[in-house]
Order: C-alpha cells, then sequence, then structure tokens
C-alpha cells in the first residue's frame, strides 16, 4: 500500500507534500493518491483535474485527496468530481488530525462527508512541521516560516487560498535549521508566501533580516542559505546588511516585480513603483556586486497597452534580471482584476512570448560572463547542480548533495557546462 503525493505549483507546495505524505503515511492511510494543487492560473486548475481523472482510470482502487490552494478556494468543484474520495484544506493539510478522520471515513468509522475544509481566514498560528523526515536525501532543503498575505494585489486569489499572514517563531525556525543541517543538508531555503512580511505578528514584530542574522549566527556549521521570493519594497535594513556581509547568504535575490508600468502596478494594488524597483537592484548591486536577480512579471494585465509592455520589457535591462518567471495574465474568479477591462488572449500570449525571449536572451548573457570563473556548486543529481547564484551546471557523475568547488568552462545558453 503507498500514498503518493501529486503536486501542482510553488517551491512551497513541493515544501509541504513531503509533510502531508508523511501526515498521510501517519494515519495510515493506506492506497491513496494525494494532489496538492495550485490556484494561481486557471490553468493550473485544469491540469489537477485532468491529472485526477487520469489517476482515477490507471488506479480505480485508490483514494484520490485532494488539497491545496485549489482545494480552499473551489473545494466544491472538486468534491463534485466523482474520482474525488475528499478535500482536505490548506492549512488543515499541514495537521494530523484531518488525515486520521479521512482513513475514519474511507473505513466507513466516521462521517463520510467529502469536504473538511475549515475557514483559512481565521488561521492564527502555524501547524508543526516535522521537517527532517519529509525532506530525507534531497539536496536542498526548506524551512517554511511564514504563510499567508495580508496584501490584496487585485489579481491574487493566494490569500484566500492561504489565509492572512503568520509567522513561526525564531527560535522555532533556528531548530530546523539546525536539526536539517545536522543532517547533511548543505543548504537551506526560507521560504513562505510573503517573506518580507515575517514576524509582524509575532511578540516584538523581529523582521525577515533579524531572522535571518540570528539563523546564521546560531548555526555556524550551515554552508549554505537562501531566501525565496520577496517584496522589495518590503526589504529592511538588517537584510541589506546581512546581503552585504555575509557571504553564506546566496547572492540571488528572486523579486515579486509584476509589472514594470507604474500605471499597471497601481491598478495591480502593489506598493511599489518602476523607480522603486530599478533603486533596489542598483542598491542591493552596490553590496553585492555578483548578484544574480530573478523575477515575477505578469504579461497582459487587464488594461495593459503596448507601450505599458515595453516598460515591464525594459524592466530586465534596468533592473539587471537574469532568472525570469513570466506568467501570463489569467483572471481569477473573484478577484477585482477579473472584473476590469481584459487584454486579448492571444495578445497575453504573444507578449508572454516575447518576454520569455528577452528573459532567456538575459540568462544567455549572464551565463557567457561565468565562463572562466571558479563557483561553488551544490550537486543537485547525477547531472545537473546550481552555483551560488542559482544558475545551473551540467555536471557528470558527482554526488548529490556535495558541494564542489568547480572551474566553469563554457555554456549551451541554458546551464553551464564544467
Amino acid at each position: 500500500m503507498s500514498v503518493d503525493v501529486v503536486t501542482f505549483g510553488c517551491r512551497l507546495n513541493i515544501y509541504e507534500s513531503g509533510i502531508v505524505q508523511d501526515r498521510a503515511r501517519d494515519a495510515g492511510l493506506g492506497d491513496a493518491v494525494i494532489f496538492n494543487t495550485c490556484a494561481v492560473t486557471s490553468e493550473a486548475v485544469a491540469q489537477a483535474r485532468q491529472a485526477i481523472r487520469r489517476t482515477r482510470r490507471e488506479r480505480p482502487d485508490a483514494r484520490i485527496v485532494v488539497t491545496g490552494c485549489a482545494a480552499q478556494t473551489q473545494s466544491q468543484m472538486f468534491a463534485d468530481m466523482p474520482e474525488v474520495d475528499r478535500v482536505i484544506g490548506n492549512d488543515d493539510k499541514m495537521r494530523a488530525a484531518p488525515w486520521l478522520q479521512a482513513r475514519e471515513a474511507f473505513a466507513g468509522a466516521a462521517d463520510a462527508s467529502k469536504i473538511a475544509v475549515s475557514d483559512i481566514m481565521i488561521a492564527k498560528a502555524m501547524p508543526p512541521h516535522a521537517v527532517v523526515r519529509s525532506q530525507s536525501g534531497l539536496p536542498r532543503a526548506f524551512v517554511q516560516i511564514q504563510n499567508g498575505c495580508d496584501h490584496r494585489c487585485t489579481f491574487c486569489i493566494i490569500p484566500f487560498g492561504r489565509g492572512n499572514s503568520r509567522s513561526v517563531g525564531m527560535s522555532d525556525v533556528v531548530d530546523q535549521v539546525r536539526a536539517l543541517t545536522e543532517a547533511g543538508h548543505a543548504e537551506i531555503v526560507l521560504t513562505g508566501v510573503d517573506l518580507t512580511s515575517y514576524g509582524s505578528d509575532l511578540a516584538g514584530a523581529p523582521k525577515l533580516g533579524a531572522l535571518v542574522k540570528h539563523v546564521l549566527k546560531a548555526v555556524p556549521e550551515l554552508k549554505r542559505l537562501r531566501i525565496s521570493s520577496i517584496d522589495s519594497i518590503e526589504v529592511d535594513h538588517d537584510l541589506l546588511d546581512v546581503i552585504g556581509n555575509d557571504a553564506r547568504l546566496m547572492p540571488h535575490l528572486h523579486l515579486s516585480l509584476q509589472s514594470g508600468d507604474d500605471m499597471i502596478l497601481k491598478r495591480m494594488k502593489r506598493r511599489h513603483l518602476r523607480a522603486d524597483a530599478i533603486a533596489f537592484c542598483d542598491q542591493v548591486r552596490r553590496l553585492r556586486p555578483d548578484v544574480v536577480f530573478g523575477a515575477d512579471i505578469i504579461a497582459g494585465f487587464p488594461t495593459e497597452t503596448e507601450a505599458m509592455f515595453a516598460r515591464s520589457q525594459d524592466l530586465v535591462d534596468d533592473c539587471g534580471l537574469t532568472l525570469l518567471h513570466v506568467f501570463p495574465y489569467s483572471p481569477r474568479p473573484g478577484t477585482p482584476a477579473a472584473r476590469m477591462p481584459q487584454v486579448r488572449s492571444d495578445i497575453i500570449k504573444d507578449r508572454a512570448q516575447r518576454l520569455r525571449r528577452t528573459g532567456e536572451a538575459a540568462l544567455r548573457q549572464r551565463l557567457e560572463s561565468e565562463v572562466g570563473q571558479t563557483r561553488s556548486v551544490l550537486i543537485e543529481s547525477a547531472t545537473q547542480g546550481r552555483t551560488e547564484h542559482f544558475l545551473p551546471v551540467a555536471i557528470e557523475g558527482a554526488k548529490p548533495g556535495a558541494v564542489r568547488s568547480l572551474r566553469i568552462s563554457g555554456s549551451d545558453g541554458r546551464r553551464l557546462a564544467v
């Protein structure tokens, strides 16, 4: 009997899937397939539904459980699918009780209602995480320090899938990082939904920078620390200080920029303007000249004109972006942006393709500049590693999890070669 998890969406979902699998196994769920869904785009929801139907055809006797952001925001839709046996909420999935209740329901010993989804907006605390077991064998480990979001960007459904912002206490974060480091993980990633809001709900309201400094000081044996996507307008002085002064914090920052046009940013209800993004990148580059920036940018947001799109495209050069995540705008039911005048789908697709090409050109340029450099590479698999700057490196025969000093000999435009 097996418990398998199929994951859609972000790194946070990938991290949580390991814990979900542990919870389900501990509950004795039996032969089950769990779908940890994403709600960011309508395509992600459609992909989950297709995968559920396919799995039911391939494994007719397995129990199918749906959880994640889309299960939280569209629980009835999944419950109405005849292939689905149970729907578990996004906060509920991280706790033991819902999985025990699911096992009892499947055995006919409890209420057989399909939906076990609590009100995510009243969640106030983070459930405990058993991070070591769920990430054993992985070269890079994740520690969730925060969940949810207090902001209401007009395009975003995620606050309704994950609730309001809530943080993990600093001592608990340190304990998790230390346990993972002792288990042999050379690199730890601090992850969450809105990282730069970290600590606002904790006593004393510590900020992300204070947490990063505390982790690095308290776990001196940790080789490499990363932070996942951040909102540049909320970056605090301590975080800037550690970026510039501690080499163990990796020189790679992924920014939630979304657009390069001020009017679109206002209509998105973002808290920064174009000039803020450029100034932040310039400031960080002065502190850490070799830093690599990634960014999320949406193509085809409602009312976006060609001139507005061009300002987003120009932001790649103006901010010096290297690793671009391009999202074709997808209207999410119930969000303010879904009620705004929409851009034609063919135009959205074309702009996304052009923006991706711009990002690919920026990546090629950065990869070419790496040739001749010696980099510290975390080996992810038998065929690939990542430098300090999160740039992919093609390798052969190395042991996953090791950190090796390698000289870069070339590039194929997508990955570095040694």
